[in-house]
């Protein structure tokens, strides 16, 4: 199980935490692979922009309307964390239903 998030993203280490088994990618130092950042922006649209971040808040409007993936492949601190990939299947985020489907 990858979890792709920032090491010191406090809602990525409480997934860390419950999910012993992850292994942590940190997006600051190695980019989310173009086909899983393509997988997870079919799956979620632009969910994946974590729009209340203080790198959104930094960029200009120019910036915000530019396309998802270029965004996050120019900023991946943009990103909602964390992207979980657990056995082919993704999860964004760590909310009620994503703890519930991975810790049953």
């Amino acid at each position: 199980m990858e979890l792709y998030g920032i090491k010191t993203c406090d809602t990525c280490r409480k997934a860390l935490k419950a999910l012993p088994n992850a292994e942590l990618v940190d997006v600051s130092k190695t980019p989310v692979p173009d086909d899983l950042l393509d997988q997870a922006l079919a799956q979620f649209g632009e969910k994946v922009l974590n729009t209340k971040s203080t790198t959104w808040r930094g960029l200009d409007d120019t910036e915000r309307v530019k396309d998802p993936k270029t965004l996050l492949v120019a900023y991946p601190k943009l990103m909602k964390r964390p992207l979980i990939v657990a056995d082919g299947t993704l999860y964004l985020g760590w909310a009620k239903d994503t703890q519930d489907a991975l810790l049953g």
